[in-house]
Order: structure tokens, then sequence, then C-alpha cells
């Protein structure tokens, strides 16, 4: 880290300016903390590629293979010399170079945060070649970092090549603008990222529906105009082509055309997203009135939430080292030691700063999580903050209602974690288990913790079941919790928790 003291510009506020350059291997000035296209450091977003591996627990994972059939590869160039007499278009890779501000005391908090931007970035398809992180107290309103850092921005941009910068926030379309004007290159921020990633990942129809809802929501107050010379409507003479009296004005500008189309579509987008919804509140309503008990695996991105249902019912989930890449709500069966049946669920992960565009447009998939009776809290337990992680899931879980679940906290991952780093995540979370996807170290016990913490059905009953009723029999061991079975002359004793419904079939055969 490297402290310097810069006159401030005229039109900045007093700050202590201290740039952190997340720099090249060329030896540039400042701490290297990532390079292009690898995390490095021990507060990496992705794991690292030593480290990924994919099991047989993890089923046919034809879908990342799918995804990555048609991904860019860097450094291969068929570029053309003479484009003269041929229509082209060159595609690359975007680089990118990010940029960060943070307060007094918080530098640690921001260096996580930022690369956590970087591995968003490889994730939507750049390759990362710079940052810099401000101490300020505030965000500069006009430019997020003033002007005259925007300037000695504008300089590294220059220097390295790059054709965009990505802002470690949620920028105002002003803000984004005045920095564009400065920069003389793209510039968006951390919302954009994810909402693409989002966009690249989603497959379902509904999952495709949300997303364009979120980019139309985050698009609709940043739509730039022109004022009056776009005018839609003109006046003039009947006889000449006009509309006649009445009729002169400015009209409709494009940009209130152009938001009362992105409104239209956003009405149309939120009917279809309703329409969605009573499939899945029939599915659970059947599985309520069968008092299937729920399971929902949630927590943040990349944690490992797939690989860990897949280890726990080889549900052939797609996994993949990179965020977001589960955006879909899977639904699995599963069964209990004692032969219950209960279903887990694989949610969309959580990240810092979440776009609030995306919690309500997903708000229909989150519902998973406020309903179920049991929630898995996956924690990346190599990750250098897992405490931030927590409290991120644990917020978001709160917004959508999923406050009074029995929530079972898991570090994953735990083949990275070395014995020290054990100790301090259990003064963190007690009562926390650790697991490991990739080696199934802790599996059973978690499994074991999941079918202890499921709900008993709501009535106790003992019965003895005629022989030629071995479908009641059956049903209990389904849906119910046997205490206790004997087989005796006039046929089965149970003693078992089950559901309203079955206990009034098993009433005729009730022990006094």
């Amino acid at each position: 880290m490297t402290d310097t003291t810069t006159p401030k510009s005229a039109d900045e506020t007093p700050v202590d300016p201290v740039d952190r350059v997340l720099a090249h291997a060329d030896g540039r000035s400042g701490v290297r903390v990532f390079g292009s296209g690898q995390a490095l450091g021990s507060a990496q977003a992705l794991q690292d590629a030593a480290t990924v591996a994919y099991g047989d627990g993890d089923g046919d994972q034809w879908d990342r293979e799918d995804r990555a059939a048609l991904r860019r590869v860097a450094g291969l160039s068929t570029e053309l010399e003479d484009v003269t007499e041929v229509e082209y278009r060159q595609l690359r890779l975007e680089n990118v170079v990010l940029v960060g501000v943070y307060a007094q005391g918080s530098h640690e908090d921001a260096e996580n945060s930022l690369r956590e931007l970087a591995a968003l970035a490889e994730t939507a398809g750049a390759v990362v070649l710079d940052g810099v992180l401000q101490r300020r107290p505030h965000p500069d309103p006009a430019t997020y970092i003033g002007r005259g850092k925007a300037a000695e921005l504008r300089d590294l941009v220059a220097a390295v090549g790059a054709d965009t910068v990505i802002a470690d926030t949620e920028l105002a379309s002003s803000q984004r603008r005045a920095l564009e004007d400065v920069v003389k290159v793209k510039v968006i921020d951390r919302t954009t990222v994810i909402l693409d990633i989002f966009s690249q990942h989603a497959k379902s129809r509904e999952g495709k529906a949300q997303v364009e809802l979120a980019q139309l929501e985050y698009l609709l107050p940043r739509l730039r105009g022109w004022g009056e010379s776009m005018s839609r409507q003109a006046g003039g003479q009947v006889g000449a082509g006009g509309a006649g009296m009445g009729s002169r004005g400015p009209g409709e500008t494009k940009i209130e055309l152009d938001r009362r189309r992105i409104r239209t579509r956003m009405a149309q987008l939120r009917r279809q997203i309703r329409d969605f919804a009573p499939a899945r509140e029939a599915k659970r309503a059947e599985r309520k009135r069968h008092t299937i008990p729920s399971v929902a695996i949630a927590g943040y991105t990349n944690a490992g939430k797939s690989s860990l249902l897949n280890r726990l019912t080889s549900a052939g989930v797609l996994v993949e080292n990179a965020l977001f890449a589960t955006l879909d709500a899977t639904v699995r069966r599963a069964q209990a030691a004692d032969g219950r049946v209960y279903t887990l669920t694989d949610t969309v992960g959580f990240v810092r700063n979440l776009p609030h565009q995306l919690v309500e447009a997903f708000r229909s998939t989150l519902e998973e999580v406020a309903d179920a009776d049991v929630i898995v809290h996956v924690v990346d337990g190599s990750h250098p903050d897992p405490a931030a992680q927590l409290a991120t899931v644990r917020d978001v879980m709160a917004d959508v209602g999923a406050r009074s679940a029995r929530e079972i906290v898991v570090f994953n991952k735990a083949d990275l974690v070395d014995p020290d780093t054990r100790l301090v995540l259990r003064g963190l979370e007690p009562e926390a288990m650790f697991a490991s996807s990739r080696t199934g170290e802790g599996i059973a016990e978690l499994r074991e913790a999941i079918e202890a913490a499921l709900p008993l059905p709501a009535v106790e009953v003992r019965a003895l079941v005629p022989y030629d009723r071995g479908d009641l029999v059956n049903a209990v061991h389904e849906s119910g919790h046997i205490v206790s079975t004997s087989h005796e002359e006039g046929g089965t004793s149970v003693h078992a928790h089950v559901n309203p419904r079955l206990a009034a079939e098993l009433a005729p055969y009730a022990l006094a």
C-alpha cells in the first residue's frame, strides 16, 4: 500500500487520498492484489483452479459443458490486416479497470469488495487489468472520486489500454456521465455487472423474465434525452401533411416514448411472473397437504450450495466456479433414515450490495427460502470474511420473511480450512457444522442434523393396522415420523406422529 498526499483540485472537498493500485505483474508501483484473469492473495471471491473439482456426487454436468462451450478465449486473434473490402467488426473481451471509494478505517472491507468485483467482472466475461481505491469521507457527488482523481484514473486507463471502468457501487446517472466525460471510456457500476451476469445465466422462462424486469427497473431512471429536439410530434397545415390545429408543440419526446414503452414492458413482465406463481404454489400446497417438510439451501454466491445439494441427493445440478452460476430454484426429493420424505431446494446466491431490483424481481423465487421449514445456511469457510457473508445472507433472508425457520449454519469447503481458522469460525458460530462437498467430509453428519431438525407432524397416533391395510403403514413411513412399530397377531402396531389427514384414516384402528 502506498500513501501519497496529493494537492486537491479547486472543485474537490478536502480528502486524505490513499491509492491502492491493483497492478499487473510488471512491477508498477503499488500492492499486487490480483492479476489479469486470476485472483491472488487471501481475499479471493473465486476458488483457486487447483482446488476446484467436480466429483461423482455432482451427477451429469451437461449444463456446465454447454455453458462453457461458447466461451471466448483471450489471446487468440484472427484480426484482419486489410479491411478495406470486408465488412468487419472486431470481437474481443472487455479490458476493465476497477475503482472504489472507502472511508477511514474500512480499507480491508473495501479491498475485499474490490476483489469480489474483480471476480464478478471476470464471470461476466471481462479481463481485469487494474484497480484503484481512494480514501475519502464520502464519494464525490459529481464524479464519484473527484475531478483530480478522475484525471489520474484517465491516465491509468490510457496506460493499461482499458476500454471500460467499473465503479464498486451503484452510480447515479449524472456521476456516470461526468466520469465518462473525464476518463473518455465507458463507465459502468457494480449493479450493471451483476445484472449482466444474471442475464447470461438465466435459462428458465421465469428466470429470464425476472432478470429483464430487474434490468428495466435499473434502466428507467437512467435514460438520457435531448429535450424538444427529439420530439415525435409536429404541427403544420393539414394539406401539407401536418395534423392541423391543436397538434402544434413539442409533443412526446423520444425519452418520454422510451419511458412509456419500458413501463409497458415492465407491466407485461410482472403479469408473466404472476402467471408462473400458481403452478409453483400448487406444488407447494401439494407438499403441505402431504406435510412434506421442505429444506432450503441458502448462502453467499459461490459458497458451494449446488455442490452440497448434489452431495446430498446426487441431483446433477449445474456446478461451476463462477458467481451466480445458479439462478433458477431446483427442488429435489430426499428420504430420511426413518423413511420420511422431504425436499431440498437450491436457491440463488446472495452478494454484498445485492441490487434491490434483483431482490424484488426474484422475490417469487426467494419465497422458497421464506416458506422452508429448515434453512441450511452455507458459508464459504475459506473466504477471508465469513462474518460479512453471514450478515449479508441473513439480511436478505430477513427481507423475504425467513426469520422463523430453523437455521443450520454449514462452513463448506472445509478441506481448504486450516485448524487455526476452524477455531476462529467456531467462535463465530459455535453451533455451526463443517463440511466439504469436494471430499465428502461432514456430509453424513449434516444429513443427520437436517433430519433431526425436520418438524414432526402434528398428530400423535397409536394404532393397530390390519395386515390387509399395508398402504396405511407405508403412508406412515413416507409422511410420518415413526416412534415404534411391532407386528402383533391382529396387525401392525404403530406409534407415530402423522398429519391430520392420515390420522383420520388411522382413526378406525386407534388403540385406546
